[in-house]
């Protein structure tokens, strides 16, 4: 089967679905195939994922689930449980698991053996998030959850060889937090609520950073930054960050500068970032001069943005301690409506 989008239409969104070489036009009436699409349901924009956009077409042409609430219980029951091919945190060895979703447990929960009765980890769904990384997993269906444990963030890297079970996890994910949050903000509406469901990184990629002291060598490092958190890590497949920096506003003194104070030195990449924060410099080095811009742009994007009340009690998580302070920990995620 094959499937081709039509750009050039009249219609807002329309495409063409090819089955067994029979051209099924779907243009006269495109809102008919949307018509029951569940308010949590991810709808795919043109910078997704080929997986999510594919999913999206083949649910509402082929499958007809936006016609017939009932083919949407897969991801809306409330409960889901299956299989999926899991990292192993220290071996890096993708292994089968039994997942369970369960809005009325509040969590999702997997377990090491099919007949285990306790779960390996247990994720609360308020601090629940899944973001597919085809690319950085190695598969065209990789999902990254991630979850708070130990007000620390814990990652885990799932795949299932079917696509549409996959993207069937992934909405029964975004469903569990839409329920959940109705519940925690009963006065918000739903076009407040999506956002929070799940978010894809403002940006990843290597760059070198150096210690609080800025006499210690650079190392090369993968960075992730997921809203006011800057994380970092040795690998970009690791469970768990290495550090965690919080990015005010500027507002409370935070700001990003292009290059590195001149003293510095021991860095092997060129292109030098300095973000200052009411305690100290944060540095970094990209590869490319095409890198340092776009982290710039990520890290102004936010700095711009003024902190919302709650995100105050997560800068002040952050406030350095000892020799320990360059391992920050973020713990609160923004809700507020």
């Amino acid at each position: 089967m094959q499937l081709v989008e039509k750009k050039h239409c009249p219609f807002h969104l329309s495409e063409y679905v090819t089955v067994n070489s029979v051209h099924v036009t779907r243009l006269c009436f495109p809102a008919k195939y949307e018509q029951k699409v569940p308010a949590f349901y991810y709808r795919p924009t043109h910078s997704d994922c080929k997986l999510l956009r594919e999913q999206w077409i083949r649910a509402k042409y082929e499958r007809n689930e936006f016609e017939f609430i009932e083919k949407q219980e897969p991801y809306s029951a409330g409960y889901r449980e299956g299989f999926l091919w899991k990292r192993g945190r220290d071996n890096g060895q993708f292994l089968s698991r039994k997942f369970i979703l369960s809005e009325r447990e509040g969590a999702l929960k997997y377990f090491n053996k099919q007949d285990a009765r306790d779960p390996k980890a247990v994720m609360k769904i308020e601090t629940l998030n899944a973001t597919f990384q085809p690319a950085k997993i190695g598969n065209p269906c990789g999902l990254q959850i991630t979850y708070l444990k130990d007000n620390s963030t814990r990652n885990i890297f799932v795949y299932h060889s079917d696509a549409k079970e996959m993207v069937d996890w992934f909405n029964a994910i975004r469903a569990a937090r839409f329920h959940y949050l109705q519940v925690a903000f009963p006065g918000a509406s739903d076009e407040e609520l999506v956002p929070k469901l799940t978010r894809n990184f403002m940006k990843e990629g290597f760059m070198e950073k150096t210690g609080p002291k800025h006499t210690e060598g650079f190392k090369k490092r993968w960075f992730t930054m997921d809203d006011r958190r800057l994380m970092y890590f040795k690998d970009p497949l690791d469970a768990y960050a290495r550090g965690e920096v919080f990015i005010g506003s500027k507002e409370n003194s935070y700001t990003v500068l292009s290059g590195l104070p001149p003293s510095t030195q021991g860095y092997h990449w060129n292109h030098g970032i300095t973000i200052v924060t009411p305690d100290r410099k944060f540095l970094f080095a990209c590869e490319t001069e095409a890198e340092q811009r776009d982290w710039i742009a990520a890290f102004q994007r936010v700095i711009n943005r003024p902190m919302r009340p709650q995100e105050y009690a997560g800068e002040e998580t952050h406030k350095p301690t000892g020799p320990l302070y360059s391992c920050f920990v973020f713990s609160v995620y923004g809700f507020m409506f």
